[in-house]
């Protein structure tokens, strides 16, 4: 070194207008790196430091990801430069406080994914491209977080969350998950010959990666149970690297390996109780929650109003962030996503690599909308006339956001405006009295039975990861009705229709208006006919079965899907006790069906067989309209039910579907959060969400009416009629024995309708975990005795939903 000398310097990087809106960068030299010899009297290692002082830094954080070039100039003896190395750092301090971890002195929510490598073409061989496109994503659902499961990563992944902005779990590649099954053998934790194995690993990532800004904690692995030598990983770290914290959950994510309690998949109630314990000071962070297994992610706002209120809970990592299926080339040549035992593999475990909130390229879940609603940093909130705004960051202001409001009274917007919000410091609020509000003529002036507020948080200027207007934060609140809506019965009217029973139909009809078969030996509609227009091909009749999820799968016999399997739920069949006309008139016409639902081959004579009695009556006006009573009786001894609802199939070209409830994206009853209410048109396709592989799936919650029409506006409208709530709805060309029956997406058949459900009640999806019974109690649908009512009514390109919706309501 006698003969050479280092020279080292950071550069702030600023930007200078420079006329006509360009912009030139400029490098200013906020610091010089003397260096000076240092000794390591423990290791006898003789070295140098380059040490310096930055005046006033401006720190990184994710909100605010500060980053300074830092270039190190080696030169020779006459002071000719050799050599020329620079790189991006931050300063920020990682520090403790009880049941908190602080990030610049504050406790910032992580508000995490897990994230494996993954490309859809190259697997595991990762792309800059893919990197970019994935904290993009992020950034835009408001996901500020990433644990690195469960190894560390390509060294551009970390010099891009320093970049964009993303706090981070770095993982050393430790892992024995399955060694439980090898019991003679003791565990490699616990053997003194392994120490060294995994303590290299450990020294190699936090030697690797340590000056990067973004990382938050190190992880000693995953799932590698716990012993000695966890011991001395956590000791080597904390003798190198005090600046950070140490994460890991095995042993029971409480060990003294752990500076965070970092439970997997722990249910809320569970992480309540950690976090009020005052004997654990440490802060609770979930490594692993919300497992998005296909159709799933139900209950996450449930962990969000917990961890928003709970001192002591500071977020999570849900499992995981893409889905890691691959492309496949199928034999007509076409490609198609490829799981577990695609390519002739095994063992293997089928399709437990696909747990992504994304599909393999990056095309967002509908579960996606639900993390960005309950990851976002704007929060509105109403209660006692006092709408609340409040600025979740810690760092920024909402002095670069927009704030936008929107009034809509049974679906139909009322107007719109620009919300003038004074800036609001981070960590504060910001209080509307909601008769304030500019929306506020427009409610008074309205005779709406429900007007909805919806505020919306956008960005005002772009950023490196979106740009201008794109929105960060929507929320929608319902304000207080102007008077009470009451039921209105159908009225019997002068408008006279024919009855013939021909055989074994009943035909009904008015001129050339409409017309409905019923098929008496089933007692369900034949066919229906709006202006001489086939729309509906058969039905009506109940459904309690749906083409189970994966979540429904997961608990072997303790899951939902053996218990519905023992139960035949699955098989069963419907035998039409009796169907028969109660009243006939020229004005309205009732017809009474009992279905007597058993296990299919069962004998119908022995009662035992008899799962659920259904009665079924229907109304039908002059009007067209048809009002169908129905009241569920099943079996005490039958457990919780997929569904309670009735199916029918329209003709295929009653394609546009129009619906007033929550949308426009697929929703659940535990999977609703970030699903507006709102009128929302999409045609069967688009309703479909492609999981790889298929189950139930293309719901919408919440649903006040549907019509279902051709290209002509020819069809059907659909609600809950008096007193019954809201519906869920679903429509496919796919029936539900097709989403049952295959096992990739591709090999879905459609079929020759639309297979139509509209479900008083309709279980929830789950997603706390995938291998054991996950809905929360508040979503299941036990089996007792239900009744509702249903109104369907034909429909023409000369009325709409809304029309018929709003005739059967009246002021009280």
């Amino acid at each position: 070194m006698a003969n050479f000398t280092i020279e080292a310097e950071i550069f702030d990087t600023g930007s200078c207008y420079v006329g006509n809106g360009h912009v030139d960068l400029l490098s200013t030299n906020v610091a010089h790196l003397q260096m000076t010899q240092s000794v390591d009297y423990i290791l006898g290692f003789i070295g140098y430091h380059l040490s310096g002082k930055v005046q006033m830094p401006k720190l990184w954080s994710a909100e605010q990801p500060n980053l300074y070039t830092l270039v190190i100039t080696l030169k020779d003896a006459s002071g000719l430069i050799i050599d020329c190395e620079s790189c991006q750092v931050g300063f920020r301090q990682i520090s403790k406080a009880p049941k908190q971890l602080l990030v610049n002195g504050q406790p910032v929510m992580i508000r995490g994914v897990n994230r494996h490598e993954h490309h859809p073409r190259l697997g595991k061989t990762n792309l800059e491209s893919c990197m970019v496109r994935d904290l993009v994503l992020m950034k835009q659902h408001n996901i500020n977080a990433v644990r690195n499961s469960h190894y560390p990563q390509h060294q551009r992944w970390y010099e891009l969350c320093d970049l964009f902005g993303m706090y981070m779990i770095d993982e050393a590649n430790i892992e024995t998950h399955g060694f439980h099954l090898s019991r003679n053998i003791k565990h490699p934790t616990l053997e003194p010959n392994w120490a060294s194995s995994m303590l290299d690993r450990v020294v190699g990532m936090v030697e690797r990666d340590k000056n990067h800004a973004c990382i938050i904690a190190w992880s000693l692995g995953n799932e590698a149970s716990y012993g000695p030598n966890h011991a001395a990983l956590s000791g080597w770290i904390r003798g190198k690297d005090s600046s950070r914290f140490l994460h890991y959950e095995g042993g029971g994510s409480r060990t003294s390996s752990t500076d965070i309690v970092c439970p997997m998949y722990m249910r809320v109630w569970d992480i309540v109780k950690i976090a009020e314990d005052p004997a654990e000071i440490r802060p609770l962070i979930l490594c692993e929650y919300s497992h998005a297994m296909g159709n799933s992610n139900g209950n996450i706002h449930e962990y969000w109003e917990a961890i928003d209120s709970t001192f002591g809970l500071q977020g999570g990592f849900i499992w995981d962030w893409v889905d890691q299926g691959l492309l496949k080339p199928g034999a007509d040549g076409s490609k198609h996503w490829a799981y577990g035992g695609d390519f002739g593999d095994t063992p293997n475990d089928l399709n437990f690599c696909l747990n992504g909130i994304t599909w393999p390229d990056r095309s967002p879940h509908p579960a996606l909308h639900e993390v960005k609603f309950v990851y976002q940093p704007i929060k509105v909130s109403h209660k006692e006339g006092i709408i609340k705004i409040t600025n979740t960051h810690f760092f920024l202001t909402t002095e670069t956001l927009k704030f936008d409001w929107v009034i809509h009274g049974d679906g139909r917007e009322l107007g719109s405006g620009n919300l003038n919000v004074p800036t609001i410091e981070p960590q504060k609020s910001y209080d509307i009295r909601w008769e304030s509000g500019p929306w506020y003529s427009l409610w008074t002036s309205s005779e709406d039975m429900e007007i909805f507020l919806t505020i919306t948080v956008k960005l005002s200027c772009s950023t490196r990861w979106a740009e201008s207007g794109h929105v960060i934060s929507s929320a929608q609140v319902q304000l207080p009705a102007k008077q009470e809506f009451v039921p209105r019965s159908i009225q019997v009217t002068n408008a006279a229709f024919s009855t013939e029973v021909l055989d074994d139909t009943i035909k009904l009809s008015r001129q050339n208006l409409w017309e409905i078969k019923f098929k008496k030996q089933t007692g369900a509609i034949e066919s229906w006919k709006v202006d001489g227009i086939p729309v509906m091909q058969n039905g009506i009749l109940p459904c309690f079965w749906r083409a189970p999820i994966d979540n429904d799968k997961g608990g072997e016999g303790q899951s939902y899907i053996s218990k519905w399997k023992a139960a035949n739920i699955n098989n069963l069949t419907f035998i039409t006790e009796t169907c028969s006309a109660l009243n006939v008139t020229d004005n309205q016409v009732k017809i009474a069906v009992v279905y007597l639902c058993i296990p299919e081959g069962a004998s119908q004579s022995e009662k035992s067989n008899v799962f659920f009695k259904v009665d079924m009556i229907y109304s039908i006006y002059g009007s067209g309209d048809v009002i169908l009573e129905c009241s569920v009786n099943p079996s005490s001894d039958l457990p919780p039910l997929p569904r309670v609802g009735v199916e029918f199939h329209l003709e295929k070209s009653m394609d546009l579907i129009k619906w007033y409830g929550r949308g426009p994206f697929e929703c659940y009853p535990d999977r609703k959060a970030a699903a507006h209410v709102g009128v929302y048109e999409q045609n069967v396709d688009e309703m479909h969400e492609p999981y790889i592989v298929p189950g139930e799936c293309s719901g919408r919650s919440d649903v006040r009416w549907v019509t279902f029409q051709n290209e002509d506006g020819h069809g059907i409208y659909a609600s809950m009629y008096g007193s019954s709530p809201h519906t869920q709805i679903s429509a496919s060309y796919y029936s539900t024995a097709e989403l049952e029956r295959a096992t990739h997406v591709e090999e879905l058949v459609k079929g020759d309708n639309i297979e139509v459900h509209l479900d008083y009640k309709h279980m929830g999806i789950g997603g706390d975990d995938s291998w054991s019974p996950s809905v929360h109690d508040k979503y299941l649908v036990p089996a007792v005795p239900y009744s509702f009512s249903i109104r369907l009514s034909p429909i023409t390109a000369k009325n709409s939903g809304y029309d018929i919706f709003r005739s059967q309501v009246q002021k009280n």
